[in-house]
């Protein structure tokens, strides 16, 4: 009975894995049909693979993907970076030195409550008067300031359960708290800190919203980059799935090789011994 209970459970995980996975097959089978393929009716599932989709968006003239790409890139690092270096100290300094501790938790909640888009006429306003309109630095700013009550509330509940007595341990030998925080805790803190990084890449590199707002022509990350094949003339249905499908490869990459650090981070606190 256990066997074919556990059986029965693979069977419904597989079938509810491919309904979510089948969108990106979907749009995996579009970027490398024909034009004429993609238009048929009834819908060709055997068909000889191209590359001109993929082509038509790494070399086309007019279309600058590997500076989208570049502009992604830069977008999710540098959001990944501000947020753990923010977060971390913030974190620290709210559970050990119970430094605004219950407002820094509520303000961080209110801003994750409120939809993104009522900062939108702000930010262009703020951005447009200090002249940073249509730059990565606008954008970077923007999701480091969206990531950050996420990662503040992770680092939290990641800290909560370190045990203090090391940290005491370390006052007694006579480490001040930037040595503690830097040498001890942040070691301690790795897989929480892989967590915060993993999430803000990815949710800053899926950034839509602002992207559009706020970048013009020099700033234009993937995913608005991707929304260009769309014409007066119609929709470039396998182009789009080729860009599609490229800009999603970093952060599958990213994830595919940090996951074990995801997964420990996300699980910390969960069992206490």
């Amino acid at each position: 009975m256990k066997k074919r209970a556990s059986w029965g459970y693979t069977a419904a995980a597989s079938v509810v894995a491919f309904i979510l996975v089948l969108p990106l097959l979907n749009t995996l089978w579009t970027s490398l049909k024909t034009t004429a393929d993609i238009n048929s009716f009834p819908p060709k599932f055997i068909f000889t693979p191209t590359r001109e989709h993929y082509e038509n968006v790494l070399y086309a003239a007019g279309y600058n993907f590997p500076k989208f790409f570049q502009n992604s890139i830069l977008l999710s690092l540098f959001t990944s970076l501000f947020v753990v270096l923010l977060a971390l100290p913030a974190a620290y300094s709210a559970v050990r030195l119970h430094f605004g501790r219950r407002k820094m938790l509520m303000f961080s909640m209110a801003l994750r409550l409120f939809p993104p888009i009522i900062f939108a006429i702000p930010y262009y306003l703020m951005f447009q008067y200090t002249g940073l309109l249509d730059t990565v630095t606008a954008l970077v700013l923007i999701n480091v300031f969206l990531n950050i009550p996420l990662g503040l509330i992770l680092m939290i509940g990641f800290l909560q359960e370190l045990p203090y007595e090391i940290e005491e341990s370390a006052k007694i030998d006579g480490c001040n708290v930037y040595q503690i925080l830097w040498k001890i805790v942040l070691p301690l803190m790795a897989p929480g800190i892989a967590t915060v990084a993993i999430l803000s890449f990815i949710f800053s590199w899926n950034d839509y919203l602002f992207a559009v707002i706020v970048s013009l022509n020099r700033s234009t990350p993937v995913t608005l980059g991707a929304t260009m094949f769309i014409t007066s003339w119609g929709i470039k249905w396998g182009d789009i799935s080729a860009a599609t499908i490229l800009s999603i490869l970093p952060p599958l990459v990213f994830t595919f090789f940090a996951q074990k650090f995801l997964v420990s981070g996300l699980s910390m606190g969960a069992v206490k011994g």
